[in-house]
């Protein structure tokens, strides 16, 4: 068995796959958020990842710590976040020097943020570990690699240019639905 395995089809949250970052003050990282949904997502090859990360850390059953963190956690607990409800969600990152590589379905590599955005979707590989560091324990997971499977709604809410705007010739000037007058400086109360 190994500790590396290749996720199913998830829906990308919080994609810091192109620069690392540093989250509260730690050492910047690429990381990624993965939301698989509850009803129709086999997670059975990240358990047995898992499993394989925690008995190469602690083979001994009977000295192995009770209460273990673990990566697969419940997207209910976070309503608060878009895309979370009635999905398992999983974090995945890797250090500074270990960037990922994020690519297409035929596997070119994608180099803008624009085109692997929060709200897409796609499938990576990960290697799952068993850490015991300041008190803390658990599994968690390294990210490799990413390939982008599809678009979808970004979760920003934010819209292309190509969708606010319609093309023009050269003569524009303005239009009135582009022009705005106030008569009323008293407008907004």
């Amino acid at each position: 068995m190994s500790t590396k395995v290749k996720t199913p089809k998830f829906r990308v949250a919080f994609p810091k796959v192109f620069k690392a970052e540093s989250f509260q003050n730690g050492a910047p990282k690429y990381s990624i958020v993965m939301l698989f949904p509850k009803d129709s997502t086999d997670l059975s090859a990240l358990k047995e990842a898992m499993k394989e990360a925690r008995d190469k850390k602690w083979p001994d059953a009977n000295k192995r710590p009770k209460g273990l963190r673990n990566p697969i956690r419940d997207g209910d607990e976070k309503t608060e976040l878009q895309g979370y409800a009635g999905n398992w969600f999983v974090f995945a990152s890797s250090p500074e020097d270990q960037k990922p590589q994020v690519v297409d379905q035929r596997l070119n590599v994608i180099t803008e943020q624009s085109d692997f955005y929060g709200g897409c979707y796609a499938r990576a590989t990960l290697n799952a570990f068993a850490y015991d560091t300041a008190g803390n324990r658990g599994i968690s997971f390294g990210l490799n690699n990413i390939q982008k499977l599809a678009d979808g709604e970004s979760f920003s809410g934010r819209t292309s240019a190509m969708d606010d705007f319609d093309a023009v010739d050269e003569d524009f000037n303005s239009s009135k639905s582009d022009s705005v007058v106030a008569e009323d400086d008293d407008f907004l109360n």
